[in-house]
């Protein structure tokens, strides 16, 4: 539930059908508007045809709706302290711990380099945006330095506090890896293909449809092998699970912000739209791990 996969598609369809998909831009600002205009026109042409269908599609479709919210997460507030920002990051790190999420999405990065590796036996680049406090950079570069990989990794926020807690401990720790101060969708100048790997975890829902459009774009430009985000999987079961986590680490504004982000989520067919609008191409893949969404956008053919 929540996905909508016959609804969305048919959707979707109807505006291929139309000649409205996929829009063209010409500038960031362009993309950004382009998107965020177009993923409400399909969420508007998903209720007409659920609303046509009627009985179970419509009333999931209208909780949909009522789910559905702006809202901005606490640790995105731009007048918390940094320092109760870093205790809801590092909170969100002990969580996935226990949940054994970080070796997941290290082995799947670590798979996707294996060509690299194999083929080309250079040291190879990974740059993952919106870090937090670094809970999954510093897991790859540890698994990197057990494994022996020639890698390095930048991990980045756009928090200062979350960079100097982040280059502590890989400091402490001496991992191939740093932390840099950067706005993940306002990217400086790298050269191009500076990163074999770019990827963003449990982060995508920060985002509006328009500001992640730009991030994939930018990755297209500064990346080689493939663009990987990671996020919670949109379902009525994880926006009551969620904040049920949430709540065991006995921090109200970390339950309030686990619900928000359930409720923020993308379904899979809009992160599947938003990447050809980003991209104009196909060459991506959208997968459901549970209870993990998982965009792929590759570089390398």
């Amino acid at each position: 539930m929540l996905q909508f996969k016959k609804e969305g598609n048919q959707a979707l369809e109807n505006l291929r059908l139309s000649g409205d998909f996929p829009p063209s831009w010409q500038s960031m600002e362009e993309l950004e508007r382009t998107t965020d205009h177009f993923i409400s026109r399909f969420l508007d042409e998903r209720y007409r045809i659920a609303n046509k269908i009627g009985g179970g599609s419509f009333l999931a479709e209208l909780l949909d709706r009522a789910l559905r919210t702006a809202d901005t997460e606490c640790m995105d507030d731009g007048t918390l302290p940094e320092n109760e920002k870093l205790e809801l990051v590092q909170a969100l790190d002990r969580q996935n711990l226990t949940m054994q999420l970080y070796p997941r999405y290290v082995a799947l990065l670590l798979s996707l380099l294996e060509k690299v590796e194999r083929e080309e036996g250079r040291k190879f680049t990974v740059l993952e945006l919106a870090s937090g406090s670094g809970g999954l950079a510093l897991a790859l570069a540890e698994e990197a330095q057990r494994r022996d990989l020639p890698i390095t990794i930048t991990g980045s926020d756009i928090v200062p506090k979350f960079i100097e807690e982040g280059n502590r401990q890989s400091s402490e720790k001496k991992l191939p890896l740093n932390f840099q101060l950067l706005n993940a969708f306002d990217l400086p100048e790298f050269p191009e293909g500076s990163f074999d790997l770019m990827v963003m975890s449990q982060s995508l829902h920060h985002f509006t449809p328009g500001q992640l459009a730009i991030i994939i774009a930018q990755s297209a430009k500064h990346t080689k092998t493939a663009f990987v985000g990671i996020d919670g999987y949109r379902s009525v079961l994880l926006t009551g699970g969620v904040p049920l986590m949430a709540c065991l680490q006995g921090i109200p504004s970390f339950a309030l912000d686990g619900l928000t982000s359930a409720r923020k989520f993308y379904s899979e067919l809009e992160l599947d739209i938003i990447t050809e609008i980003a991209t104009g191409k196909r060459d991506h893949t959208v997968t459901c791990d549970w209870p993990l969404s998982i965009l792929t956008v590759r570089f390398d053919g």
